[in-house]
């Protein structure tokens, strides 16, 4: 095999965001000029939403119909489906995933966040907070989003007012103060005219801080350190070759932290220890990976390893295994959840059935207040649950680790994805 030792096989790094925001906050007209000012779309793609934009009677180029692809929305004006858009900039790779803001897309909104480093959540500067801010800033907290930058849009409209600015940013610090939110940013933009957003704006010279394209840009990634590292097996790679008789790797995704050859490692659930011994990319051997790397470990020593298994270090914070786990649940389909109903439970890469054995409460997500004595949920509902799974799950708490503390529920027959849970301590 090839032994050239690297770091990494990653060149650049990536950042998944989403935005969020109330009905013609301006989302997809930011993410526009993004993708416009940042020189990230393609003269065809331009002369297309130019030619749109003139049917629609547009006087100037509609920058939200490059995210807005769907007939049916362009129609209406609106956005309802996750759309995903990648881009880059010299520095750094990007997934956006543009959510919708009504209530009733809530699946859609934790969809499209459940992945995402950073939330962009946009404020209309005329009419300041909104029932819909509350909402989307408590799905970044439910999500562990550790990032949040709020930028209040239209700008333009307010007179560029620093007034109107600083009374929406307090205003967001007295809603957010029972939110677990890990560090906001709050930017005035205005995403029609391009202030702040890639280019600094010489009409609000009193903002001294740093456009939106900077702070995606600079903004830390938080993906831990070697001692919390985790790598669900998904597959055993054994080629039984001649060029590679003995091999058996373990394949996976890093889900935190790094690995290095010579490590001590742990496997979940036999709780067996060994040593890794290489580390590699297709036939490319690596001295070390990190978080979200896909690789092969091979280790020191043969012992049982399986597809749904987890390969952690073994120093430092070790995982839980437990049957019984405490969830926050979304719903995803209209046939509600019931209390005893069996369902495949897919966790990473383990797959075991489980039952829901009591829904403690249902969430008021525009309020947080908790509503007692469900008996079922129905789509777009997020409840606390309790779930009993066939097999021990080896996972982390969710705001620690969201690959390792997430899991779906899937419906046995359709094979339909109903639902997504976090797993959250006892209350």
């Amino acid at each position: 095999m090839d032994t050239t030792n690297t770091k990494g096989y990653l060149d650049m790094e990536l950042l998944r965001f989403t935005t969020a925001g109330s009905v013609d906050d301006g989302k997809s007209t930011l993410i526009g000029r993004l993708l416009y000012d940042s020189k990230s779309i393609f003269e065809d793609q331009l002369e297309a939403v130019e030619e749109a934009s003139r049917s629609r009677g547009n006087e100037e180029v509609n920058l939200a119909l490059l995210t807005d692809g769907l007939r049916a929305e362009r129609e209406q004006g609106i956005t309802i489906d996750v759309a995903y858009r990648y881009f880059a900039t010299p520095k750094r790779k990007f997934i956006i995933a543009d959510t919708p803001g009504h209530i009733q897309y809530t699946r859609n909104m934790v969809t499209g966040a459940s992945t995402a480093d950073l939330a962009v959540i946009l404020v209309d500067a005329r009419h300041g907070i909104m029932e819909q801010t509350i909402r989307h800033s408590y799905v970044a907290s439910l999500l562990a989003i550790k990032e949040v930058v709020v930028c209040v849009n239209k700008m333009d409209l307010v007179d560029f007012s620093k007034e109107v600015f600083d009374k929406i940013v307090e205003d967001y610090k007295k809603m957010s103060t029972s939110l677990e939110l890990f560090h906001v940013e709050f930017i005035p933009i205005s995403a029609k005219l391009g202030d702040n957003v890639v280019n600094a704006s010489d009409n609000m010279k009193w903002y001294g801080g740093k456009t939106l394209l900077d702070y995606l840009e600079t903004v830390p990634l938080h993906y831990g350190n070697n001692d919390y590292m985790r790598l669900p097996v998904q597959y055993v790679v054994r080629p039984i070759s001649d060029n590679y008789p003995d091999f058996r790797g373990y394949a996976g995704r890093l889900a935190s932290g790094a690995v290095k050859v010579g490590d001590k490692v742990k496997a979940y659930p036999s709780g067996l220890c060994s040593t890794v011994k290489g580390i590699y990319l297709g036939e490319k051997s690596l001295e070390s990976a990190i978080t979200p790397e896909s690789v092969d470990l091979t280790l020191e020593d043969d012992i049982d390893i399986s597809r749904g298994d987890v390969i952690v270090s073994a120093s430092g914070k070790q995982p839980m295994m437990e049957q019984d786990v405490e969830l926050n649940v979304c719903w995803f389909r209209n046939s509600p959840l019931a209390v005893g109903k069996k369902y495949v439970i897919l966790h990473s890469a383990q797959e075991t059935f489980g039952i829901v054995k009591e829904i403690e409460y249902k969430i008021d997500i525009n309020t947080q207040d908790k509503i007692y004595t469900v008996d079922q949920l129905v789509m777009n509902d997020i409840a606390r649950v309790h779930l009993k799974t066939a097999d021990p799950l080896v996972y982390d708490y969710y705001k620690s680790n969201r690959t390792m503390g997430s899991l779906i529920f899937i419906e046995e027959g359709t094979n339909d994805t109903v639902g997504a849970g976090m797993i959250v301590p006892e209350e």
